[in-house]
Parts: structure tokens; C-alpha cells; sequence
């Protein structure tokens, strides 16, 4: 009992469970190297599901309620976060935690890979976005200044697209996740659910906060380099390979 407990509190660091989810903020916020950053979003959950894969350990009829808690507590809070890097930081915790739910329903082990995985592409992406924003602009805040869709309208358009990615917006893999954990626990469980439903409607509201508040409004009369084509090309080719896993997992999952 007390070597599981242990174990469970060293998984809970990598797939994040309140209280023991503060250590990777704590980490990434100290981090301002954006390549160490995306190397850490990278393999963060991924580390914690191959423990999971390797031990034996018993998971507490509580623990669903305690992962719903613990992204609810951070999709509340990124409603009122603005800068981008610890937003995104946030938003992974509340999206990486729901893969307790995943583990609980029995997810076969290569699901489970690919849930991480996909959640954790758009928050990289918005990493390397963010690291752009704070290049041309010297910091990443919403409000601090807007219009980027006059200013920069392709690095616009794919930061638009790539917080929608994030958030669980269709045809992206995390909206059927989402669902899938959603029609699972309707019927048995109608609390989770709604409570799933809930934290789902909390990431839109605050993606559509971000998004306000970097893209809407009056464009800076500085001249800004926007991102060239090539990169657009990139962005969007991994948008698109993430958009057709999402259209295969709804064929495997629903």
C-alpha cells in the first residue's frame, strides 16, 4: 500500500495530480530557454504513462475526482492568466491530468501514447509561437498589444488555429478525447460528465480570451517581420497530420 501511494505521487508529478501538479509549473515558469521548454512539454506526460506502463500499481476509486479537480483548477485559472508561456503551461496541466480518466477506463497502452502526444503537439506549438511573439515584441502578454491580425496576419492565422487546436475544437484529436471520455462516463457517472463539459467549455472561454486579446484590435504602427512561408508551410503541414489522426481516433474510439 505504502509503495503504491509512493508511486502514485511520483506519476501524479508527470501526469499531473493537485498538489504534486505545481512542480512542473513551478519548473517551466524558471525555464526561459523556449527549446528546453519544448523538450520538457514533449516528454512530461509521456514519462509518466510508461511508469504507469510498467508497474503494477492500484489506483483509488477517488483519484477520478481529484483529476477532474485538478484540471477544473487550472482551467479556471488560465481564464485569468496573459502571459502566453505560463497560459500554455496551465492549459497542458488541465488537458494532461483527464488522462487519469483515459487509464481508469482501461485505454490500451498505444491510445494512451497517442492521446499525450496529440495533446501535447498544439501546446508546443504555442511554445515556439510564443517564443516568436517575444522576439518581435519583447514579451508575450495578451493586451500588451493586439491587432496582430493587420500587423501580422499569417503568424495570426496560425496562432488562431493552433489555440483552437488546443482547446479540443473539432477536427482536432483532443475534441475526441474529449467526447470519448464524455459518452464513457454519461451513463454511469452523470457528475463526470458534466463536470468534463464543464472544464471543456473553460478552455474555449479562455482561448477565446487569448485570442482576443493578442489578434483583435488597433495593429502597431512598428513595422513587424511576420512569418515567412516556409514556416507557415510547417505549422500548417503538422496541423493537418493532427487533424487527420483526430478524424482516425474518431473511427477508432467512438
Amino acid at each position: 500500500m505504502m509503495a503504491d501511494l509512493i508511486l502514485l505521487l511520483l506519476v501524479s508529478i508527470f501526469i499531473p495530480l493537485f498538489p504534486m501538479s505545481m512542480v512542473f509549473n513551478a519548473i517551466v515558469d524558471k525555464i526561459t530557454n523556449c527549446w528546453i521548454r519544448i523538450l520538457i512539454f514533449s516528454i512530461w506526460p509521456l514519462t509518466g504513462l510508461m511508469i504507469l506502463h510498467f508497474s503494477s500499481i492500484r489506483l483509488p476509486d477517488w483519484l477520478t475526482y481529484l483529476a477532474l479537480g485538478t484540471s477544473m483548477l487550472y482551467a479556471l485559472r488560465i481564464l485569468t492568466l496573459r502571459e502566453v508561456n505560463q497560459w500554455t503551461g496551465f492549459l497542458a496541466t488541465s488537458l494532461w491530468s483527464l488522462l487519469w480518466l483515459a487509464v481508469i477506463e482501461n485505454t490500451s497502452a498505444s491510445l494512451l501514447y497517442g492521446y499525450a502526444i496529440s495533446m501535447s503537439i498544439p501546446l508546443v506549438m504555442l511554445l515556439q509561437l510564443s517564443a516568436g511573439l517575444e522576439k518581435r515584441y519583447g514579451a508575450a502578454y495578451t493586451g500588451l498589444y493586439g491587432g496582430l491580425a493587420r500587423s501580422i496576419p499569417r503568424f495570426a492565422g496560425v496562432l488562431v488555429t493552433v489555440v483552437v487546436a488546443a482547446i479540443a475544437t473539432p477536427f482536432f484529436p483532443t475534441f475526441f478525447i474529449m467526447l470519448d471520455l464524455v459518452v464513457a462516463t454519461v451513463s454511469s457517472a452523470p457528475l463526470v460528465a458534466i463536470m468534463l463539459l464543464l472544464i471543456w467549455l473553460l478552455w474555449s472561454w479562455a482561448g477565446a480570451r487569448l485570442i482576443q486579446g493578442l489578434i483583435v484590435g488597433r495593429a502597431s504602427e512598428v513595422d513587424i517581420d511576420d512569418l515567412n512561408t516556409s514556416t507557415v508551410s510547417i505549422f500548417s503541414l503538422l496541423l493537418l497530420v493532427l487533424a487527420i489522426y483526430g478524424i482516425y481516433l474518431s473511427g477508432v474510439i467512438l
